[in-house]
């Protein structure tokens, strides 16, 4: 009978311990639907867009409620050089840009090439460019303006700010190569590498890597040239040749022969390379990179001015440190804006550094030196290398990293407080803008914080001082090359694509980026669109639904055909923005009372850009 009732005792207890709270069901209100079908471009088909993501800002909200819409043509200056060579053609061209609907031409009077294609007292003018040739006499920033006054067209001056010269240029002689490779001294500096392969029991240091992958044949017997795909391997014969090839941690897979790896008989691994050397080179392969054997890849830094690596990027980049630099470039605006009838200014995609590398300049060291106030071991208190076969580079931070990032940052936004004033001095009420690429992401590397100084988000390189770098609170407009050719988030929901690599994402970004700051723009680049129509409309409907108008990329890029889509799309006449600086003032005084009273808009969505998109 004991034995039946604490049996019961236990049975009841266990059954308390096990008891579950009761829970009442979660009862939430269904949120509004992000994704409906419009038409912001009326006389386009509508496409599906994130409206509640295009809806933040107060100027988004502005643009709208007083029928403001960019539609800016851009005119590049080196290809369109035959179609602004008379006055025939510039008032052709801006007729057809008025019939079209765009209300703002920008034209490029300082290319990348550094020469300018009006008269200038601060560089030489530009007159030949591949077949075309403009007249020495000629002028036609001039006939631009006066054709623009008379069509009721704003007109913008694009500047390529911290370049001088063209890589193309210097190669294929299309035209003279740019004024900066005569001034090794205003160069930009880039920190690069001089590779030593090391085997595991031999340390000569006379073996060298080339100075960049995929290039060769090796030129000498202490060079070893470095593939990393059978396509790269060179043309020049090299029958007989050994190869050797290694993994990504430099472990020699096997020796081969170079037409083994041609005909595909052997595989290069991922991230692997296949070595070859000729004379000393190949023996040493021979000798010392057997299977199993491993091969290391040390380096030391050396600084050379970027006229000697031209092959790594397009424009002959100058150095921001420099006063020199920085003084003619305003020199030149000031120039500008002080003899043309123009609407204002707007800085190309140099306005930055060549590159996490660059500038490494003695300018540089003293100046970063002071900034963190205390000597630096240079450069390994920025970032070292790590070389892997195939002679690409990886990163290891040094305990500077992040200030470096600042310091350049720092640096742009200075001049771009010298460039406002500049601006307001020769032509007030002239107008100031920026074009940048629109994956945000990137351009830490590059020095150029395009963000309102008050901008935050879950980027790891945002800091208070980083923060701080931003200016986009300098500007008028702030365009970005969001030059995909998916248009919509829902796009990519349908087709498995990233949602970072469309026009919508990117102009959502680029809006909160500015944060109300300024007016912001979609650029889109027509070459993407060749042959179909139907996801250029779309895209043009993305643009302007996510951001206050949309920047079509280049005149020179087969636009003929698409003449009669930009007519349907502008169909309704309306203003650029940037024309409406009273409306800027009020969005700008908007956001400051909603920051003082703690007003909070939801946190940026952030959807990964792809790397050098609008550059």
């Amino acid at each position: 009978m004991l034995r039946s009732v604490l049996c019961g005792v236990l049975l009841v207890v266990g059954s308390r311990a096990f008891a579950q709270p009761t829970v009442e069901p979660l009862r939430v209100a269904p949120p509004r639907n992000r994704f409906e079908t419009v038409a912001p471009l009326p006389g386009l088909p509508p496409v599906t867009l994130d409206t509640l993501g295009n809806g933040w800002g107060i100027a988004q909200r502005t643009a709208r409620d007083n029928a403001l819409q960019a539609r800016v043509l851009w005119v590049d200056g080196t290809a369109n050089l035959g179609r602004v060579n008379d006055d025939e053609k510039v008032r052709r061209l801006v007729e057809r840009a008025k019939t079209a609907g765009f209300n703002t031409i920008v034209f490029d009077v300082k290319p990348i090439v550094g020469y300018t294609l009006y008269p200038s007292r601060f560089a030489p003018k530009l007159t030949q460019w591949r077949n075309e040739r403009m007249p020495a006499e000629y002028d036609p920033l001039a006939a631009m303006s006066k054709e623009c006054r008379a069509a009721g067209l704003s007109l913008i001056c694009s500047f390529n700010v911290f370049s001088d010269g063209h890589r193309i240029a210097q190669l294929e002689k299309p035209g003279p190569a740019g004024p900066g490779l005569d001034r090794p001294d205003l160069q930009t500096v880039l920190y690069e590498t001089e590779v030593t392969l090391k085997a595991s029991f031999f340390t000569d240091p006379r073996f060298r890597g080339m100075d960049e992958p995929n290039v060769g044949p090796p030129d000498d017997g202490t060079r070893i040239a470095a593939y990393n795909s059978v396509a790269a391997l060179p043309r020049r014969a090299l029958e007989g040749h050994l190869a050797a090839i290694v993994d990504v941690r430099g472990k020699v897979l096997m020796q081969t022969t170079v037409e083994a790896v041609r005909s595909l008989a052997v595989g290069i691994p991922a991230g692997g390379a296949v070595l070859i050397g000729i004379g000393e080179g190949a023996e040493f392969l021979r000798l010392y990179a057997k299977p199993r054997d491993t091969i290391t890849f040390e380096h030391k830094p050396v600084f050379v001015p970027i006229g000697e690596r031209l092959s790594q990027q397009i424009p002959l980049m100058t150095n921001p440190h420099k006063k020199e630099v920085q003084d003619k470039v305003l020199q030149i605006v000031d120039e500008a804006l002080a003899n043309y009838d123009i609407d204002g200014v707007i800085f190309d995609d140099r306005l930055r550094f060549g590159g996490l590398n660059a500038d490494f300049s003695e300018d540089a060291r003293r100046g970063f030196e002071a900034f963190v106030g205390q000597p630096v071991q240079w450069p390994e208190d920025v970032f070292v290398y790590d070389v892997r076969p195939d002679y690409s580079r990886g990163v290891l931070p040094g305990r500077f990293y992040d200030a470096w990032l600042t310091f350049k940052a720092a640096t742009v936004r200075n001049f771009m407080a010298r460039a406002r004033a500049t601006v307001d001095r020769a032509r007030p009420g002239a107008k100031l803008g920026v074009y940048v690429g629109s994956w945000y992401g990137e351009y830490p590397n590059f020095g150029s914080n395009y963000a309102s100084p008050l901008f935050d988000a879950g980027f790891a390189f945002i800091n208070d001082s980083y923060r701080r770098t931003g200016y986009a609170d300098l500007l008028d407009y702030l365009v970005t090359g969001c030059y995909y050719t998916d248009a919509t988030i829902a796009d990519s929901l349908r087709y498995g694509i990233a949602p970072g690599a469309t026009v919508e994402a990117a102009g959502q970004l680029s809006n909160r980026i500015a944060r109300d700051a300024t007016w912001t723009y979609a650029g889109l680049a027509i070459n993407t669109f060749k042959g179909d129509v139907d996801a250029l409309q779309r895209c043009l409907q993305a643009a302007v639904g996510s951001t206050q108008g949309v920047m079509v990329f280049d005149l020179s890029h087969d636009i003929d055909p698409l003449w009669s889509v930009f007519e349907k799309a502008f169909a309704e006449p309306k203003a650029p923005p940037h024309t409406r600086p009273d409306l800027l003032s009020k969005v700008r005084a908007e956001r400051v009372d909603r920051d003082r009273r703690g007003e909070r808009e939801p946190p940026v969505v952030i959807y990964p850009g792809i790397p050098g998109t609008g550059q």
